[in-house]
């Protein structure tokens, strides 16, 4: 792109295109170069955005962590309506067939992201701990309502349909878990807990 052209929304532009090559590249491909040439801008624009790349990755993954915020919402609305498995299931296929297992992996894969993150984010991966806040938010909705039982303990089931999720979608090489598999999981879980 030539020097002087405005861009429109430069973060979004920049945060969409790593996204994208996350996505289909994996997080050894993200480099700043890989970034400005998918969003199609010369690469100091990355650099006069962000104080450097790992300063960019960590406001990226914040970002993508803030889109859950809709997400979660739309899951506690749901609770006492549909089966709380059905909801549960719907809700980690649409999490985890997003960006959210491969920025899992990007953090993982950068010591200095992980030290970033550390100063806003002072526990466990932010993609992960956001879900399990959204699930165990649902969870509580439901024992409340009488869909679980009183004595079900949503501070545990929570990290365990997560982490028990983000294995079945972790393999991005081979096709993704089919919706019954994800519902057969929940089901399997949760079923000490329904009434």
């Amino acid at each position: 792109m030539p020097t002087g052209v405005a861009i429109r929304d430069v973060r979004e532009q920049l945060f969409d295109a790593a996204e994208r090559i996350l996505l289909r590249d994996g997080p050894s491909e993200l480099t700043s170069r890989a970034v400005t040439t998918e969003a199609g801008c010369a690469k100091g624009v990355l650099h006069r955005h962000f104080t450097d790349f790992d300063g960019f990755l960590a406001e990226f993954v914040l970002d993508r962590v803030d889109r859950m915020d809709a997400r979660a919402a739309a899951l506690r609305e749901s609770a006492g309506s549909g089966s709380v498995a059905g909801n549960l299931a719907d809700a980690l296929k649409a999490l985890f067939e997003s960006v959210a297992v491969a920025i899992v992996a990007l953090v993982t894969f950068r010591d200095e992201l992980r030290a970033r993150l550390r100063q806003t984010w002072p526990a466990g991966v932010p993609v992960l701990t956001e879900a399990m806040g959204m699930i165990e938010s649902y969870l509580a909705a439901e024992r409340d309502l009488g869909r679980l039982r009183a004595d079900a303990v949503p501070g545990m089931l929570a990290p365990t349909l997560v982490g028990t999720a983000h294995l079945l979608f972790a393999d991005r090489t081979g096709p993704a878990p089919r919706a019954e598999d994800v519902h057969r999981m929940v089901s399997t879980v949760i079923s000490g807990a329904l009434p």
